[in-house]
């Protein structure tokens, strides 16, 4: 036997907390929302409600036309990170966690006496059983491989509460079945450009040269894809941060251009928090609006590297003034902070008056940590103080500390 990884996948995560943690709503429909209103769009589904054709991005009026008895769920998003940690201590208790991949999904590496499958069987018993003892609705599908890709792609195969073994001796004859679209890193463009390449099938795409696959991919990701698929171990160099921001989905009575711009500030302030807490400093700072009827602009400002919430709060303040349709109603709003790097790497100002403000932010971000999240803040978001909670992206985990609806400088 070659395997040598498994990775976890907890199933329909987001409902499954809810389910454990209210009762009524188990064995019922549960779609979870960001927020209560029918113009927003599910970002979890129970079973029970996918077995309906209930699925993420399905919009909330679609989903009760297609399922009359979904019970809606607005999110909590601090809830899913505290229980992402207890899961992953559960596990650690049955074997080491090398990376966590989401907040849902979690690799490990076997010990090389464990690397028979029915050693592996073993293990994934245990892990399940652990997590079903303290939370019965939570169940996982647990994919074993030669390297975590193929641990991935058996732990797509059965769902939910799936136990896949995908070994060298079955590749790839083992993947034919699947679709392009099911192979991980294949999104809708590159099966584009698969397809204007002549490859169609995975088949044909476990068929192609290394050669072929690179100048499909554009560069060393193809090379990578190609020895994936048969198994070895490929090194990823670690994902740096590119961009750090936050987006908004307003509710109605929100969607006023004061409350909205207060909105905006929030949204910055948390993000310039995130900024300080990685250790980056932006340099381009993005922003952009959604109107109700339909229609979007954007605009950003090229800026010299920073980390100060008062200085990106002036570029914001000048962003929004450059917007058209100014008595237009938004549906929603963004900021996003781009050209990331790290203190080492940025551009010193001839001039640099900057350490009062930096003594500053490092004040009140203490003051914050200190005595509880948005005890201190810029005034431009005192209207928007319970607006736009925590969210979880499929790339970034909060931390609880420093990013639970907080506000800073």
């Amino acid at each position: 036997m070659s395997l040598r990884k498994l990775l976890i996948d907890f199933n329909s995560y987001f409902a499954s907390v809810e389910q454990h943690l209210r009762p009524e709503l188990r064995g019922k429909p549960v779609g979870i929302v960001p927020t209560m209103t029918d113009s927003t769009c599910c970002i979890a589904a129970s079973y029970e409600a996918k077995a309906f054709g209930v699925k993420t991005g399905t919009g909330a009026g679609e989903a009760k036309e297609l399922c009359p008895d979904i019970i809606l769920v607005e999110a909590r998003h601090r809830t899913y990170v505290e229980w992402h940690h207890k899961l992953l201590d559960l596990i650690e208790q049955c074997i080491h966690i090398d990376l966590v991949l989401s907040i849902d999904e979690v690799a490990c590496t076997l010990p090389r006496n464990w690397r028979t499958r029915a050693q592996a069987e073993v293990v994934a018993t245990k892990i399940k059983q652990r997590i079903y003892n303290t939370a019965p609705t939570i169940r996982c599908s647990i994919g074993f491989g030669p390297n975590v890709f193929l641990a991935k792609t058996a732990s797509n195969l059965q769902k939910p509460d799936g136990l896949v073994f995908i070994d060298i001796a079955d590749l790839p004859q083992c993947l034919y079945g699947m679709e392009l679209a099911d192979i991980n890193g294949i999104g809708r463009n590159m099966k584009q450009r698969l397809r204007a390449a002549g490859i169609h099938t995975v088949e044909e795409l476990c068929g192609a040269r290394k050669e072929q696959l690179h100048k499909i991919w554009g560069g060393i990701g193809g090379e990578r894809m190609y020895d994936k698929l048969r198994g070895k171990d490929v090194y990823e160099p670690p994902v740096r941060n590119r961009t750090m921001g936050h987006s908004h989905v307003l509710p109605p009575e929100e969607r006023v251009p004061r409350l909205a711009r207060a909105v905006l500030h929030r949204l910055t302030q948390k993000a310039t928090v995130r900024l300080r807490h990685g250790s980056y400093f932006t340099g381009r700072i993005h922003m952009s609006l959604k109107f109700l009827g339909g229609g979007r602009w954007h605009d950003e400002m090229k800026i010299l590297e920073t980390q100060d919430t008062l200085e990106l709060i002036r570029c914001l303040n000048r962003l929004w003034n450059r917007r058209p349709n100014k008595r237009n109603k938004l549906l929603a709003v963004g900021v996003t902070l781009s050209d990331l790097v790290t203190p080492e790497n940025r551009t010193l100002r001839l001039l640099d008056r900057n350490e009062k403000a930096m003594s500053l932010n490092r004040a009140v971000d203490q003051l914050n940590r200190q005595f509880g999240n948005q005890k201190v803040y810029f005034g431009g978001a005192h209207e928007a103080l319970e607006s736009a909670p925590m969210r979880i992206s499929f790339t970034h985990i909060p931390d609880l500390e420093t990013e639970d609806d907080v506000m800073s400088s």
